[in-house]
């Protein structure tokens, strides 16, 4: 069943989350003053589906030694992934290096500015390319991730979840809500994200410290419990072939030469399953067989 259209937002809704964010803001490094286009389209490619918490030193240690798309385009594809290291996902590590090459290539090493134009980068998706237009140059985008969407459907609609996310209607909603000023759009952004990231949780939300409570429409309705049917868990790790991928990735990355097959043995006893997540890497692209062995990209 499709959500209800979205309610209208109450007066002075956005104001209140601006004026929180103000002082509630994490001090993340990406959102100082002094940064880059690229240190943000960076934070963007990392925080994907990975904690904040793991995400700030690497990407403190990442734009320390790649400052600039020149500086990582410069340098192999192999040691992007190396310094990825654990933060999972280690494609999104290939696409960054790719996507630091084509900035070089095509907008003479500076970030573009123009969504279409980020867009055409790799691993750069709808989200990215709003995120960082909106957060790197200020400019007046909506920008929805899990958080936002879960905080609109509370504080405006009533609904303990979002339901299925649909970009059609998501962007729709927050660009209902979204402050016309470019300065107030860019801290509601932002804003909206951290209350429901830090406050407004999708376990345990801490009501008494949000300071949109008193017009929340969810919290006046009672909190109704979400209709939906929980979603399945996720397949378990341990024991997966997500799991074997990572080790392998690990021993690859460790290793400044061809890696042989004999040297995988111990990973693993089941030669098939190691052989066909070898094979995997390959495809793709986090590693490279030879007749010696195997190796990160170059």
């Amino acid at each position: 069943m499709p959500a209800p259209a979205a309610s209208a937002p109450p007066d002075g809704f956005a104001d209140g989350i601006v004026d929180w964010f103000a002082g509630a803001a994490r001090p993340l490094p990406w959102r100082a003053a002094d940064v880059s286009p690229w240190a943000v389209l960076v934070s963007e490619f990392m925080l994907q589906q990975t904690q904040v918490s793991r995400v700030v030193p690497k990407w403190e240690a990442w734009i320390a030694r790649w400052p600039t798309p020149a500086d990582l385009a410069a340098s192999p594809p192999a040691e992007a992934v190396r310094a990825w290291d654990r933060l999972g996902y280690p494609r999104r590590a290939l696409w960054l290096h790719e996507a630091a090459v084509e900035i070089v290539e095509r907008h003479g090493g500076r970030v573009p500015r123009d969504l279409d134009a980020l867009l055409a980068l790799k691993g750069v998706g709808p989200y990215t390319a709003r995120a960082v237009a909106a957060f790197a140059f200020g400019d007046r985008h909506p920008v929805v991730d899990t958080n936002t969407r879960r905080v609109l459907a509370r504080a405006i609609d009533g609904r303990a979840a979002a339901g299925a996310p649909s970009a059609p209607r998501d962007l729709a909603a927050m660009e209902r809500v979204l402050p016309i000023e470019r300065a107030a759009a860019h801290a509601f952004n932002a804003g909206a994200m951290e209350l429901g990231a830090t406050v407004c949780t999708a376990r345990s939300p801490a009501c008494d410290g949000c300071p949109v409570a008193t017009t929340c429409a969810w919290r006046a309705a009672g909190y109704p419990a979400d209709p939906a049917p929980r979603r399945r868990t996720q397949a378990r790790f341990e024991g997966s072939d997500r799991q074997l991928r990572g080790m392998v990735m690990r021993e690859l990355r460790a290793a400044h030469r061809p890696v042989p097959r004999d040297e995988f043995a111990g990973i693993h006893a089941d030669a098939a399953r190691l052989d066909r997540v070898l094979a995997s890497l390959v495809v793709d692209g986090l590693a490279e067989a030879s007749d010696a062995g195997w190796t990160l990209p170059n």
